[in-house]
C-alpha cells in the first residue's frame, strides 16, 4: 500500500493548547482513518511544522484523510497551510 504524508505548517494555537499537543491530536486525526506510519515535527522556513506519514489505498483517499485533519485541527490551532506527498520510491511526489 501507497504511504502518504501530510505537512501542515502551523500557525497560532488556541488559548489554553499546548505546543506539544499539536502533533499527537494530528497523528490521532489520520489514525481515524488511516494507518500511521510516523510522525514528526519540522521546522521549514522558519515554520513549525506537523508531519504525519501514513498509508492508503489511492490519492483521492490520501488526500481525504489529510482534509479530515486540517478539519479536525480547525479549532485547536491555526493550519497555515497543508500539503501530501506520496512515497516514489526515494521521492515524495506531492498530490495535493
Amino acid at each position: 500500500m501507497p504511504s502518504y504524508r501530510v505537512t501542515l505548517a502551523i500557525g497560532a494555537l488556541a488559548p489554553g493548547v499546548a505546543p506539544d499537543a499539536v502533533l499527537p491530536a494530528a497523528a490521532r486525526l489520520v489514525a481515524e482513518l488511516a494507518v500511521v506510519e510516523a510522525q514528526d515535527v519540522r521546522l521549514l522556513r522558519g515554520v513549525p511544522c506537523a508531519v504525519v506519514r501514513y498509508e492508503a489505498a489511492e490519492d483521492e483517499l490520501a488526500v481525504a484523510v489529510a482534509r479530515h485533519a486540517v478539519d479536525g485541527l480547525a479549532g485547536t490551532v491555526e493550519v497555515r497551510s497543508d500539503r501530501v506527498t506520496r512515497r516514489d520510491g526515494a521521492r515524495w511526489t506531492p498530490i495535493a
